[in-house]
C-alpha cells in the first residue's frame, strides 16, 4: 500500500470525495490507464471475504466495542453476520443519548427499513424503531432488538408504548424470544404476549396463571388458546368474559361450556355479536328467542341472510334498527324498512350506515339535510362521490369521513400521483 503516486502501481482506490492532491494523482492514474477503484467497491470485495466464525471469535476474546461498532457500520456485510454483531453490542446504561449508540440504532434502521428519499429524518428518530419491531420477521432481529434500551413510544390517541412490549406483539416470535421477553418481568410485555397468537398455549397458560387482570382481558382476545383456557376464563370477571364471547370462535362444544357457566342474560347476549359463530350455533341461539340475543343477532353482518329475515319476521321494532344498519340484511327488506318507517331518524340513521341501501334511498336520506343522517353517509363508501364531495364541506364529520373506504382510496390515489390535496 501506498498514498503517493509512483512506478508499480497497479491500481488506485479512492474516496468518495477527493481533495486537489488526490484529485491529480487520480488524473495521473487515468492518464496511464491505471484502474481506479471507489472505496466502496473494495469495502464489499473485503466483506465478502469475511469468515463470519473467525471473526465473532476474536471479538469475544476481546470483547472489542469499538469494532463490533466499525464493522455494525459497514452495509456490505450479511445480515446473519450484522445480527449477531448486534446482538454483542453492548448499549450504555447510564448516558440516554450517547453518540454510539445512537450510530447502532442508525445502522440498524438503515439496513431493515426501506424509505423514501425526502425520508431520511426517519432515520433519526427513534419512532422507527417501533415499526421495525412490528413489522420484521426475523426472530434472531427480534432477540437483538430485545438488547436496545427499552424506549418509549407515545401512540397518538393511546398510552406509551415501550420497544419490548411491541416486540412481545409481533407474530414472528419463537420460543426463545418469548422466554427472553419473559425474563423482564414486565406486565405490559405479559399482556402483550397474552394477545399474541403465535406464543405457545402453555405459555399461555402460565400467563393466565400470574392473575393479572390486563392478561386475562388480552387472553381473551387471542384466539389461540384452547378450550380448556376458555373455560377457565369463563369464570373470571364480566368484562373479560365479554371479550371472550364477542371474539373467540364458538362453536357447539364451547356453546356448551358457555351455558354451563351460567351467565346473566345480558352476558350472554353479547355472543349474538361474534361474528365467528358457527352455523349450528347461529341457528341454536335463534330457537332461544331472547330479545337481548336476537337484538345482537340482527346486527351481526357474518349471519346468514335467511336468520336474519326469520330475525325481521318476528316483527319487533326492537331489532328492526340493527338490521337496518347490517349489510348482509335482504334489500327487499332494507326497502320495507325504509318505506314503513320513513319518519323513525334512528332507523333512517342506521340505513345512512349500510353499504347495502340501494342509491336511490342513500340520495333521499341526502336530501333530508338531517346531521345524525349525515353522519351515516359521511361514512358510506357506497354514496356517490359527487354527494360525498359536498359533506367534506361540514367540518363536523371529518371523523366520520377519515372512515369511508371510498374516500381513503381516492387519497391514496393523489398521492400516488404526487399530486398537491387541499383541505383533507
Amino acid at each position: 500500500m501506498t498514498s503517493e503516486y509512483e512506478a508499480g502501481v497497479a491500481g488506485v482506490v479512492e474516496y468518495h470525495t477527493l481533495n486537489p492532491v488526490e484529485e491529480d494523482i487520480s488524473c495521473l492514474a487515468y492518464d496511464d490507464g491505471i484502474p481506479l477503484f471507489k472505496l466502496f467497491e473494495l469495502e464489499k470485495l473485503l466483506s465478502e471475504q469475511i469468515n463470519d466464525d473467525e471473526l465473532l471469535m476474536g471479538i469475544k476474546l476481546s470483547n472489542d466495542q469499538e469494532r463490533v461498532l466499525r464493522i455494525l457500520g459497514n452495509e456490505h456485510i450479511s445480515d446473519a453476520l450484522f445480527v449477531k454483531l448486534l446482538k454483542m453490542y453492548r448499549f450504555d446504561e447510564e448516558e440516554e443519548d450517547n453518540r454510539e449508540d445512537r450510530n447502532v440504532i442508525m445502522y440498524t434502521l438503515r439496513r431493515y427499513i426501506s424509505i423514501k428519499p425526502n425520508e431520511e429524518d426517519l432515520f433519526h428518530t427513534y419512532l422507527t424503531l417501533r415499526r421495525l419491531a412490528t413489522e420484521a420477521s426475523d426472530p434472531n432481529l427480534l432477540m437483538a432488538l430485545t438488547g436496545f434500551p427499552n424506549f418509549e413510544f407515545l401512540v397518538r390517541g393511546k398510552e406509551k408504548v415501550t420497544l419490548r412490549e411491541t416486540i412481545a406483539r409481533n407474530p414472528s416470535l419463537t420460543e426463545e424470544v418469548v422466554r427472553k421477553l419473559l425474563s423482564f418481568r414486565d406486565i405490559k410485555i405479559h399482556t402483550a404476549l397474552a394477545g399474541n397468537r403465535s406464543v405457545a398455549v402453555e405459555i399461555l397458560k402460565d400467563l393466565f396463571a400470574k392473575g393479572q387482570e390486563a392478561t386475562r382481558k388480552a387472553l381473551a382476545v387471542n384466539r389461540h388458546i384452547d378450550d380448556a383456557l376458555f373455560a377457565e376464563l369463563l369464570h373470571k370477571s364480566e368484562a373479560v368474559v365479554s371479550l371472550l364471547l364477542i371474539h373467540q370462535p364458538i362453536g357447539m362444544h364451547r356453546l356448551e361450556q358457555i351455558e354451563n357457566a351460567k351467565l346473566s342474560d345480558t352476558l350472554f347476549a353479547i355472543l349474538g355479536a361474534n361474528e365467528t359463530l358457527e352455523s349450528a350455533v347461529v341457528f341454536t341461539l335463534l330457537e332461544r328467542d331472547e330479545p337481548m340475543l336476537l337484538e345482537a343477532l340482527s346486527g351481526n353482518r357474518m349471519i346468514q341472510p335467511d336468520i336474519l329475515e326469520a330475525i325481521y319476521q318476528k316483527d319487533n321494532i326492537q331489532y328492526f334498527r340493527h338490521l337496518a344498519q347490517n349489510p348482509s340484511v335482504p334489500v327487499w327488506i332494507l326497502q320495507t324498512l325504509y318505506e314503513e318507517y320513513n319518519n323513525d331518524k334512528h332507523i333512517l340513521a342506521a340505513l345512512a350506515y349500510n353499504l347495502a341501501t340501494p342509491e336511490k334511498i342513500l340520495r333521499e336520506l341526502f336530501e333530508r339535510d338531517m346531521f345524525e343522517i349525515n353522519r351515516g353517509l359521511a361514512t358510506n363508501a357506497s354514496l356517490p362521490m359527487a354527494l360525498l364531495d359536498i359533506l367534506k364541506i361540514d367540518t363536523r364529520l371529518q371523523n366520520e369521513l377519515a372512515q369511508n373506504e371510498r374516500l381513503a382510496h381516492s387519497f391514496e390515489a393523489v398521492l400516488n400521483q404526487k399530486k398537491v390535496m387541499l383541505n383533507v
